[in-house]
């Protein structure tokens, strides 16, 4: 049976939006963009991470929508956002390009959202940070489960010593490009390991292992190439909104060592939270905690801008 590339049931599979539309980014390429909630509410920019796609955000959307304006967009070549034409179409320009046409699709000119990005959606957010777009928009911003370099070198995902050898083998087996396969229990287990915490519950393991193995294999391996190289200790400096950070201590793929070291450099840190036990997939294995997190950034940040515009 193909795997439909989501849960199908329960609070992991993806409510249906109230609209959907393409933005279109600087080079032409075509981003899927669903919008749920009401229109006129604070709004919510989602961007997930890699091997992922809309459906990542399927709690955080069910919790939000009924007040907010929620956006969420496919990454390029993840979900139903066609893939670059040419390995050289992998690039963090390109998700900043992309993060800047969603923005000018959905929201008014001027208008603030709060921007929530997990793993490589945060690594979009460095990679913007000095777009004129990007700070149009950005009214606060929560980075979950990111890094901004040294992503490989730092992986805990094979259990040996830090070193050269780790980080060439690493480089290798989150480059590999093998097909994934079928979602089978023997995956599930593999994929728990690597980016989930201990106590994840099977639904959970079950959602992402839904989303990841859906990720075509040349686009899991093209953005592979890119994590691989990233240097975007800068953006993290240029990064001028309220931002909140998260992370789960047991997060193998990008450990709470990057986590420290953003929130760190944030020119307006407005928290760090480790959450104690849980892997990389943060807002699938701790929903509630990631979206009340949101909810006070919108309440903080956000709202009192709205109040201001409109006095």
């Amino acid at each position: 049976m193909r795997n439909p590339g989501h849960a199908t049931r329960g609070s992991y599979a993806p409510p249906s939006p109230a609209g959907t539309l393409t933005a279109e980014s600087a080079d032409g390429g075509r981003l899927h963009v669903e919008v749920f909630g009401p229109s006129g509410a604070p709004a919510v920019v989602l961007s997930h991470g890699w091997t992922c796609s809309t459906a990542f955000w399927a709690a955080q959307v069910r919790a939000l929508a009924p007040d907010h304006r929620v956006i969420t967009y496919d990454q390029r070549g993840h979900g139903r956002s066609p893939a670059p034409a040419q390995l050289d179409g992998y690039t963090t320009d390109v998700l900043a390009d992309d993060l800047e046409a969603v923005l000018a699709a959905t929201l008014e000119p001027g208008e603030k959202a709060v921007l929530v990005g997990h793993s490589m959606g945060g690594m979009t957010f460095m990679a913007a940070s000095g777009r004129a777009g990007f700070k149009e928009h950005a009214g606060a911003v929560l980075l979950c489960s990111t890094g901004s370099s040294g992503l490989v070198a730092g992986s805990e995902v094979l259990p040996m010593r830090a070193g050269p050898l780790r980080t060439r083998l690493t480089a290798a087996v989150l480059g590999a490009r093998a097909p994934l396969g079928p979602v089978t229990p023997a995956g599930k287990r593999v994929l728990k390991y690597g980016v989930m915490g201990p106590g994840s519950t099977p639904e959970q393991v079950d959602a992402c292992a839904r989303i990841v193995h859906a990720c075509p294999t040349p686009v899991r391996y093209g953005w592979s190439r890119v994590l691989e190289r990233l240097a975007l200790d800068e953006g993290v400096t240029t990064i001028t909104a309220p931002t909140a950070v998260i992370v789960g201590t047991a997060d193998r793929l990008t450990p709470v060592a990057h986590a420290r070291a953003i929130a760190g450099a944030l020119p307006h840190c407005v928290g760090l939270t480790e959450l104690p036990g849980l892997g990389h997939m943060t807002p699938i294995e701790a929903p509630a905690a990631v979206t009340a997190r949101i909810r006070d950034l919108v309440t903080t940040h956000v709202l009192p801008l709205q109040v201001k515009e409109t006095s």
